[in-house]
């Protein structure tokens, strides 16, 4: 196991670097639409709205997008797919790393609603369905959670970066490291095309020769158009078996409540406890680093005893307890002490995404993994609709008591 991770450091690597550049710019983004859209204030109900439809947008694209990339990953390969959703979020990077005055906002705001339709979640798809062409079923999940560790310690380290750099540079900084994270992967990260030999899932493959034999030997994938999959592929795929149908329910609801969490929380927070960009990045930082541990060293030791299964229930019941205390918090402390129940809530990604690599053979685990975030995208379309007006009343509400 340890020889097979070390095997696939480029992608731990690679997926570190291209986190980093997305989750600096959290904690500052807030801030930033508020000035834009309404400078002054603690409280705008045109920030929540903005943003819940570019969550909603986003969402759209996306599940229409993950199994299309995941399916076509299983064609071509893992890091040719890479290319592309590494690459073109660097364009409203770039835009906010020059000014952040109304005009660039909306700059901002409509090139990366486009861009993150296609973007959104598929390098974590892709590098999902790399490690299940490289590892055991029996210790994907372990290999889950470190990946999702892996994530969680450049959320972290983002995060601990944005909460001493100031607003403009916190989206320098991301611009360039999301070049680099594409000139990483380029030159170090080796090529994954998934193939069964004697009911084995072939290992990583070196780029050169192998690659290029199987292209010329495979003219089936000069039909691309033909491996697009349909509405009726995807139903399939999920009836093909029970587990993977119920995962799928799971990871729709599952993906529903961070997806509201997420388009409502940070305006709550401000609007109720006046939360700015740097309380905003101490918050983050404490999950962070609690969700860091647990996925790299305590998760792997609970996967033998205990089973993702299990896990999965204990990650998802916890996940309930730190909403309800999220809604019911009566002072700016609570959502601190709340973080911690993210060394138990982390336990929930991975061991889902494990559940579903399982039911799938060799050569569809981008096509499962891109159904599965499919599903959570659909969920992100319908969240903002339901909690970004709820949000709104909740503190007009508020405010007008």
């Amino acid at each position: 196991m340890e020889k097979k991770l070390k095997g696939l450091s480029h992608l731990f690597v690679t997926v570190f670097l291209s986190g980093f550049a997305s989750f600096i710019v959290v904690p500052a983004i807030t801030d930033v639409t508020m000035f834009a859209l309404c400078p002054g204030t603690d409280e705008c109900s045109l920030a929540i709205y903005v943003s819940g439809f570019q969550q909603a947008v986003i969402g759209l694209g996306t599940a229409l997008m993950m199994p299309l990339i995941g399916n076509l990953s299983d064609q071509y390969g893992r890091k040719a797919l890479l290319t592309l959703p590494m690459t073109l979020p660097i364009i409203p990077l770039a835009i906010l790393a020059c000014s952040r005055t109304t005009n660039y906002f909306y700059a901002y705001y409509a090139l990366r609603t486009l861009t993150a339709m296609v973007c959104e979640g598929s390098i974590n798809c892709l590098a999902l369905a790399y490690l299940a062409d490289n590892i055991s079923d029996g210790q994907r999940a372990s290999a889950f959670g470190i990946l999702s560790g892996i994530s969680s310690a450049a959320f972290v380290c983002a995060t601990l970066a944005a909460r001493f750099l100031s607003t403009g540079s916190t989206f320098q900084v991301a611009t360039f490291v999301s070049m680099l994270a594409v000139v990483y992967m380029r030159i170090f990260l080796e090529e994954s095309i998934p193939d069964q030999v004697d009911g084995m899932t072939q290992p990583i493959l070196k780029e050169g020769e192998d690659v290029i034999q199987k292209d010329v030997n495979a003219p089936e994938r000069t039909t691309v158009f033909k491996k697009i999959p349909s509405l009726g592929d995807i139903i399939c795929l999920l009836k093909s078996s029970p587990s993977f149908s119920q995962a799928a329910v799971v990871a729709f609801f599952n993906s529903l409540a961070e997806g509201g969490m997420i388009s409502s929380s940070m305006y709550y927070l401000k609007a109720r406890f006046h939360f700015n960009k740097n309380q905003f990045a101490d918050l983050m930082l404490i999950a962070g680093i609690v969700a860091t541990i647990s996925q790299l060293f305590i998760m792997p030791l609970l996967v033998s005893p205990i089973g993702d299964g299990r896990l999965l229930s204990i990650g998802l019941l916890v996940t309930f307890v730190n909403a309800i205390l999220y809604s019911i918090a009566w002072s700016a402390w609570v959502p601190y002490a709340a973080t911690a129940l993210s060394i138990v809530m982390v336990f929930a990604p991975p061991s889902l995404r494990s559940i579903v690599s399982k039911q799938t053979g060799a050569r569809e685990q981008g096509k499962a993994q891109g159904c599965i975030s499919g599903v959570s995208s659909l969920a992100n379309i319908i969240a903002p609709l339901i909690f970004s007006p709820l949000t709104d009343d909740s503190l007009r509400s508020e405010f007008d008591d």
